[in-house]
């Protein structure tokens, strides 16, 4: 199955979003420290985050690589498959992209990428370019981009939910 986007990969340029799309920019304080950074990097990198939402995952691996295949279920019905692009495991930066597949209500991709800054602070930036592929979707209008810049917003407050157990003291 392939994409349903041209520009695969184009997550990684800061700011870029073809014309057409939407972006999506939402970034949002973890916590510090390196203890924090590593916490949250585990639960991007495998898929806690996202099942921590509320979100149904089903993906071929216990950990997102290149290539793996995802289908996220929204409120129990409406299936978004899609597959990881890149992933980033550096010693300050870590996290992963897909890109969707057919049968995804929208089209394009997105990124979550934790990153410990110079200071030590720890942050989670969601970045993604989509328009939308579904009927449902293009229905939705402003309310389904609306509901895209909620869902990255909640993802934050569920990272530093997680993270929170964790301290550099």
């Amino acid at each position: 199955m392939s994409f349903t986007y041209q520009d695969v990969g184009a997550s990684r340029r800061a700011g870029f979003c073809p014309p057409g799309f939407h972006p999506l920019h939402v970034r949002t304080r973890i916590g510090e420290g390196e203890k924090v950074f590593r916490r949250a990097a585990d639960a991007v990198l495998t898929w806690e985050m996202h099942r921590e939402l509320g979100v149904g995952i089903d993906a071929a691996a216990e950990r997102a690589a290149p290539d793996v295949d995802v289908t996220v279920t929204l409120a129990g019905v409406i299936k978004a498959p899609c597959r990881v692009v890149y992933t980033v495991e550096e010693p300050r930066r870590a996290g992963w992209a897909y890109g969707t597949l057919a049968g995804h209500p929208e089209c394009g991709e997105e990124a979550f990428l934790v990153e410990r800054t110079g200071d030590g602070t720890v942050w989670l930036t969601v970045t993604a370019f989509s328009r939308p592929a579904k009927w449902y979707a293009k229905a939705g209008g402003p309310a389904t981009r609306g509901l895209q810049n909620a869902y990255a917003r909640r993802c934050g407050k569920i990272l530093r939910k997680l993270c929170a157990d964790v301290s550099e003291w």
